[in-house]
């Protein structure tokens, strides 16, 4: 459980490390894509607290999270629409409700 959580603060330490700009015109996307991939991290944690736990429907999950989310943004932008809060919004839910249930778990 704790590996996922390192890897995240790894990465968090590494891209602090390392100057790297996003272009404005890619920054709904990317936004995007780290939140569904934290929803898969902290999903893939609940899952493993519950003792459910599986790699191949965390795999998947994180793969067709990303690219669902990604689609959404890239049709909205073609429309002139921000379908991209969408996303926004469902993964911050995701998000909210699973570090809910870790919280709760370790109480």
């Amino acid at each position: 459980m704790w590996l996922p959580l390192l890897g995240l603060l790894i990465g968090f330490l590494v891209g602090l490390q390392f100057s790297f700009t996003i272009p404005a015109e890619y920054a709904r996307y990317t936004a995007v894509g780290i939140l569904a991939g934290l929803d898969a991290v902290f999903g893939a944690m609940r899952a493993e607290l519950n003792g459910s736990y599986e790699n191949r429907v965390f795999l998947t999950g994180l793969g067709f999270n990303s690219l669902l989310a990604v689609a959404l943004v890239f049709v909205g932008d073609r429309l002139g629409v921000d379908l991209f809060i969408a996303a926004v919004v469902a993964f911050g839910v995701r998000l909210f409700n699973n570090l809910a249930i870790i919280r709760r778990h370790f109480l």
